[in-house]
């Protein structure tokens, strides 16, 4: 079936964006619980594919394309179930540039989804911890689980910053080329190895990290886990609700906002409106 050009995807994205923002209060809440929910479930499932793997520096880059290929699955339930993903949401700014949305509205969408996509998020690192699967490999996954959120709670500001801008330019791009297929197919294609590449790249994406770091937090009440992490003591300590926000949401965020809107939103939009053809 024939593709949107990027001019299309454009109109698309903007129209797309004047829904976004116009749909009731509750109905952007409880989809983005759902986006939430999508994105712990990837999260979880590409660590639990590929944990021995992180666990050894000799297979770690496999690992890390083991969990790009499963973490894929969570924008693929977003963009065909339904959902809405504060990260994909920073492209409502093309309706914005459109003057179709409101900045005001635009602010507000993300204010909710922001929050829906937290909860659903530490839903399922809640009951993750509940269910014990951090058991799986004689704790090592539960090892693995607090390893990564003390790793993402230690990073500097300026670090933390740009891998999020790299991760939603990534992230924004999939969703740029879902909107240019007519078919589910073609959508499941862009997330898969857009979204593989991103994962495997290790870049940072605030709506994972709500999943990735609370699990830590929480996980790391078990001193069977703590044992299997071999993460120092100093790493722990720094490992709490506090360094999750601070060291890691806030800078993230700040990041994805850019990588999305920026680098993909504005960027396409003074290339593909604005700028007279010859």
């Amino acid at each position: 079936m024939e593709a949107r050009s990027p001019a299309q995807i454009l109109g698309y994205t903007s129209d797309a964006g004047v829904v976004k923002a116009e749909r009731a209060v509750l109905g952007q809440f409880v989809l983005a619980f759902m986006a939430g929910v999508f994105i712990a479930f990837a999260s979880e499932g590409s660590n639990m594919a590929a944990f021995n793997l992180f666990a050894n520096p000799d297979t770690y880059g496999l690992g890390k394309v083991l969990a790009g290929a499963v973490f894929g699955t969570g924008l693929m339930l977003v963009v065909v179930a339904g959902g809405e993903l504060f990260t994909g949401n920073t492209l409502i700014i093309v309706g914005v540039l459109d003057r179709k949305v409101r900045l005001r509205k635009m602010l507000f969408n993300w204010l909710i989804v922001y929050t829906g996509n937290f909860v659903g998020s530490v839903f399922i690192a809640y009951m993750m911890n509940k269910s014990m699967l951090f058991n799986s490999g004689a704790n090592v996954l539960g090892g693995q689980t607090i390893k990564i959120a003390a790793y993402k709670t230690s990073l500097s500001f300026e670090s933390a910053f740009f891998l999020g801008v790299m991760c939603n330019w990534l992230v924004c791009l999939a969703v740029w080329v879902s909107y240019a297929a007519k078919d589910v197919a073609g959508k499941l294609l862009a997330c898969f190895f857009i979204i593989g590449l991103f994962i495997t790249s290790g870049f940072e994406h605030s709506v994972a990290n709500m999943y990735y770091i609370p699990a830590g937090i929480m996980a790391k009440a078990n001193p069977a886990w703590v044992e299997a992490s071999h993460v120092a003591q100093e790493q722990l300590d720094n490992l709490n609700w506090l360094t999750f926000i601070t060291k890691n949401e806030i800078p993230v965020t700040l990041g994805n906002i850019a990588g999305g809107s920026v680098m993909v939103g504005i960027l396409y939009w003074v290339s593909l409106k604005r700028i007279p053809k010859n």
